[in-house]
């Protein structure tokens, strides 16, 4: 540390520190290489505590717009990437305070007047936090639009719905991409939750106790868009809540986002071939000439790890801390922006990929009837037609399925003497249900993948979401 920036570290620390910090704790000491991304909110902060300060008479009009034209420059630098960030300056907060500084000299030692860096900090955490839900909730709505689009697109193909991985019942495709319209809409859901909860300013906490002097903590709040200001000091310059629920809804959504990554996996291998991907979403292989390997979709899973890990991360931060503000808050951030800007960029890939993928119509419906997907709507025309406790009414089912794979057949390929010679009421009418088309469309209860149905599902999320508009 040179002689200039020991001094420029004392200066800022006040008269009980004679020397600068030693190297290693410069190092760990310092976080401007992370937090200077919340230079925007820390200006914005400044500027309204400086206008609230000028309001209760506390700083000179003339002061308070040096103050208010230095922060607009420095904003302007910050922008331009001409502003001087210096690490012995240690955040993005004395970073700033310094330069007014430079800039308009005396009156910028006024700005922090009824202020600490702890309720400074944690408004500037809460408003970035803000913003970056309201880009995810945008994000998030692109995607629901893609698979909305997709799933009007396919409310008739039908594919085999799978428990098990194994196939179950016929679907539709386009009720299986509504699924995830359901998911996505929870995931925005929370994050709107978290956004309201965090909506409260901290700023007029000062360290950990308020002030003395007269500010207006309701005209700051106002000036910043939050609801009204935190009810409690201490709690105002500790809290993480906001952050926590950030990377909880964060971790849930990309765990959303892996399950329909992983469906891109397996449906685009060449033993689905459900779907196909272009070479805008995928990659080849250095040996193998064949491959297109769907890579976006593979590290969209991977990167759900990532995300979960941050929120275990802040979790393990916060668990043992005692109030008011300790150092450790200061690795609140990295997760959070790590987490942030890992979902930005799976979101964009997803709605890339639900966008840009072809469906293979032919293999869906072909795989939709395999495995004796219909054997439920046999025991449902049972329990219909000849008034048969469902019980039994799966057993004789059961008895066909195995008849068929005995016989190598497809269930609607026995013939009625042989249905007969397990269950002598089944009639030929019986035999209509067994088809994968009867099958869908007979699944119209509400939520059911009948194609009405889905086009049903469909019109309700487009009506809500444009009433949410």
């Amino acid at each position: 540390m040179t002689d200039t920036d020991t001094n420029a570290a004392s200066q800022m620390w006040g008269g009980r520190f004679a020397a600068g910090p030693a190297a290693i704790m410069k190092r760990i000491n310092a976080s401007i290489s992370f937090d200077r991304r919340l230079y925007r909110q820390d200006i914005r902060g400044s500027q309204a505590h400086c206008r609230m300060l000028a309001a209760q008479g506390m700083i000179a009009a003339a002061d308070a717009e040096a103050i208010l034209g230095g922060l607009e420059r420095i904003l302007a630098e910050i922008e331009a990437g001409s502003f001087p960030f210096r690490e012995e300056l240690e955040d993005i907060h004395m970073n700033v305070e310094a330069r007014l500084a430079e800039l308009i000299g005396e009156p910028a030692g006024r700005l922090h007047t009824a202020r600490s860096r702890n309720d400074q900090v944690a408004t500037d955490f809460r408003l970035w936090v803000r913003d970056a839900i309201d880009g995810m909730d945008q994000a998030l709505s692109g995607l629901e639009d893609a698979l909305l689009d997709r799933a009007e697109e396919h409310a008739d193909t039908v594919m085999p719905g799978f428990t098990h991985l194994q196939a179950a019942q016929p679907v539709t495709f386009g009720h299986h991409l509504m699924a995830y319209v359901e998911m996505i809409g929870r995931d925005r859901g929370r994050l709107a939750d978290a956004r309201r909860r965090l909506n409260e300013s901290p700023l007029g906490s000062a360290a950990l106790a308020g002030t003395s002097f007269p500010i207006d903590r309701a005209a700051t709040a106002r000036d910043l868009g939050f609801d009204r200001p935190m009810r409690n000091s201490l709690d105002g310059v500790s809290d993480r809540d906001f952050a926590l629920e950030f990377l909880a809804a964060g971790a849930i959504c990309s765990v959303h986002l892996s399950r329909l990554a992983e469906e891109l996996v397996i449906w685009t291998s060449a033993q689905f071939r459900f779907v196909a991907l272009s070479d805008a979403f995928t990659t080849g292989s250095s040996i193998m000439p064949q491959k297109r390997n769907p890579d976006a979709a593979e590290l969209i899973r991977a990167k759900t790890g990532r995300v979960i890990g941050d929120l275990n991360a802040l979790l393990i931060v916060m668990k043992g801390l005692p109030l008011a503000y300790s150092k450790d808050m200061q690795d609140d951030k990295e997760p959070v922006f790590e987490a942030a800007d890992t979902l930005e960029l799976a979101i964009a890939a997803m709605t890339g990929m639900v966008r840009d993928l072809t469906v293979n119509r032919e293999r869906m419906a072909a795989a939709a009837g395999a495995g004796f997907t219909t054997a439920t709507d046999i025991a449902d025309w049972c329990v219909r037609a000849l008034g048969m406790p469902f019980r039994r009414a799966h057993h004789v089912a059961g008895s066909l399925v195995k008849l068929a794979e005995t016989e190598g057949v497809g269930l609607e390929d026995l013939t009625l003497a042989q249905m007969q010679a397990i269950e002598p009421g089944i009639t030929a009418e019986a035999r209509a249900v067994l088809t994968v088309a009867s099958s869908v469309a007979s699944r119209t209860s509400l939520g059911g993948t009948a194609p009405a149905q889905v086009r049903a599902a469909i019109a309700a999320a487009r009506a809500r979401r444009a009433g949410a508009a």
